[in-house]
């Protein structure tokens, strides 16, 4: 093999960049073909581009880690059942087991051969949230997997360009939204097949005939830079546990991150078991989340492919709900594995505490609304068959030098679903959605703020939730001297029921539902906020009077103007209380 010039690398470094444009159009497609709303106006989704051998080479911005990371292991998986010499023009492979793509049913990724000149030069695969895969619906009820709904292994979506028909009949005659489901799918083909089409024409352009030096070069340069970040680090171990509500107990997060010369080792050795629910984490969505909290904080800038992911080894004891085996059930897997940044944070926060957050609400909170017949006990007045999944999200941790960011998912990164377009797919209405006062945790720098949403039916009936919501029992904490955020709470507005974090409930006629979300925890001393921030927090609905007085020492008066000097004296009074 010849010598790599200077020359020869600004070129492949112009052929990386534009490899992630390729990845980031490949993307978007799905997103705009895209049936469900949980992809094309969540976002929840991911791409990328693959060598031959199955390493990640890209991998596009828009997505979830969660997706991104675990689909980075799985394109492997499909390699293993359906080898290069088994694939021609026009195929594409797909599937929805939880060990072999992306942690749940819910999920489906496909896997598509790129061609040029007759022969395989690379692989492009993407994954998809479907709304809907029969079962108990998405929802953390589940005993075992094989309740949670249809599971296809890895076979042929289409051969030579002939989609597989038996395969979608058995989709469509399986789900409650078998229109959006078989799109989702199509979609997934279509942005494959884009992904395709512009890597050939790149591969044209700079005249490549293979994918060969450009892999190795980004495998190598993305790798060793991982490294030389890590190495910059004090070594050692770091440990860190965090408590979260679970579903039939409460459950320990635990781990312990290593720093030497050869990497970041995570080990979550002592966190808790398997649960009897829904709620288990197979160990490539541990993997996806637990190296992406590492490198919020290490690495950031080094594009995210096999290379950079290869520097972060992550394990967890099989059994524990970390690492979860069949026949568990899976399906509400990321209201456990979206806690791991937090986690993975803690520890990093003993080694680089000025650039850590505190902790935030993590875990999205998206309902899952159900209508029609045996979904209520009410079935004389049941109505239309519906399954909606909204996404919605608390409020993020406050950031070093910056305040948390208000009703935001982290760290899944999807967005919030527009009410309008959920008003459109079933027949509910979002009589509320604003933010949730006093719900970010006090601190030099506030938690983010969540939200409270009310919701009710369209007419007079009933219908059903299926929750699947965190920090309702144990609120994100605050760093360094910061508050923590507040729990949330499910609710109807009658009071006449307050609802568990977890499980199907159900909204009897005329009833509104109300949810409050978390909000985040705050960061360094309260009493050390400049007290003009406090006092636009008050105008702007984020803190009330009271809280303001009774956290940051700072007092306003009834037109919520600041008093400088009452302040100020409080302020002084409260710090020589404290000391």
């Amino acid at each position: 093999m010849r010598e790599v010039t200077t020359l020869d690398r600004i070129r492949m470094q112009i052929q990386w960049n534009r490899l992630l444009s390729v990845v980031e159009e490949q993307a978007q497609a799905l997103v705009r073909t895209a049936f469900s709303t949980s992809a094309r106006e969540a976002g929840d989704i991911s791409a990328g581009a693959f060598d031959t051998s199955g390493r990640m080479l890209a991998q596009a911005v828009t997505g979830t880690p969660g997706h991104v990371n675990a689909m980075a292991a799985s394109v492997k998986s499909f390699l293993a059942k359906y080898p290069l010499e088994m694939m021609e023009e026009g195929d594409v492979f797909f599937t929805n087991d939880p060990w072999l793509g992306t942690g749940h049913l819910n999920d489906f990724t496909a896997v598509t051969p790129t061609f040029r000149g007759g022969r395989i030069v690379a692989l492009f695969a993407a994954t998809t949230h479907v709304a809907d895969i029969g079962g108990r619906g998405f929802g953390p009820d589940g005993r075992q997997v094989y309740e949670e709904g249809l599971n296809i292994p890895i076979l042929p979506l289409a051969k030579r360009g002939e989609f597989n028909a038996l395969v979608l009949e058995i989709v469509r005659a399986n789900v409650r939204n078998p229109v959006e489901v078989e799109g989702d799918l199509y979609s997934l083909a279509a942005c494959n097949e884009v992904g395709g089409r512009r890597l050939v024409g790149m591969m044209d352009e700079f005249g490549l005939d293979d994918l060969e030096d450009l892999s190795r070069y980004i495998i190598d340069t993305s790798h060793e830079g991982m490294l030389t970040e890590i190495r910059a680090l004090p070594h050692g171990t770091y440990r860190n546990a965090m408590r979260i509500d679970g579903y039939e107990r409460e459950l320990d997060l635990v781990a312990a991150v290593t720093i030497d010369d050869t990497g970041l080792s995570v080990s979550f050795d002592g966190t808790s078991p398997v649960s009897s629910y829904g709620i288990n984490v197979p160990i490539t969505y541990t993997e996806a989340y637990a190296s992406f909290g590492a490198r919020c904080v290490i690495g950031s800038r080094i594009p995210n492919n096999a290379g950079s992911l290869a520097a972060i080894r992550v394990t967890a004891p099989e059994g524990s709900i970390l690492n979860a085996p069949p026949p568990c059930a899976v399906t509400a897997r990321h209201v456990i594995g979206q806690m791991l940044p937090d986690v993975m944070l803690g520890c990093l926060g003993q080694v680089i505490p000025d650039q850590v957050p505190a902790e935030g609400t993590s875990c999205l909170w998206n309902p899952v609304f159900l209508g029609g017949h045996g979904m209520t006990g009410d079935d004389l007045q049941s109505g239309p068959t519906f399954a909606m999944n909204t996404f919605h999200a608390g409020g993020t941790g406050a950031r070093p030098g910056k305040d948390g960011l208000d009703a935001t998912a982290f760290p899944s990164g999807v967005r919030n679903t527009p009410i309008e377009v959920n008003e459109t797919i079933a027949p509910l209405v979002f009589w509320r959605k604003e933010y949730r006062e006093d719900s970010g945790g006090a601190g030099t720098y506030r938690g983010g703020t969540g939200q409270i949403m009310e919701v009710g039916y369209a007419g007079d009936r009933a219908f059903a939730i299926n929750t699947m919501f965190d920090r309702v029992i144990h609120p994100p904490r605050g760093r360094n001297g910061g508050q923590p955020g507040q729990v949330g709470r499910i609710y109807l507005k009658s009071g006449a029921a307050e609802f568990k974090g977890k499980g199907r409930q159900t909204i009897p006629r005329g009833e509104h539902l109300v949810l409050e979300m978390p909000g985040g925890g705050g960061l360094g001393d309260p009493l050390d906020r400049d007290p003009e921030r406090v006092a636009e927090d008050v105008r702007n609905g984020f803190v009330s009077v009271e809280r303001a007085r009774a956290d940051y020492g700072v007092i306003l008066d009834l037109r919520r103007r600041l008093d400088r000097v009452r302040t100020r004296n409080e302020r002084n009074a409260r710090r020589a209380r404290d000391h």
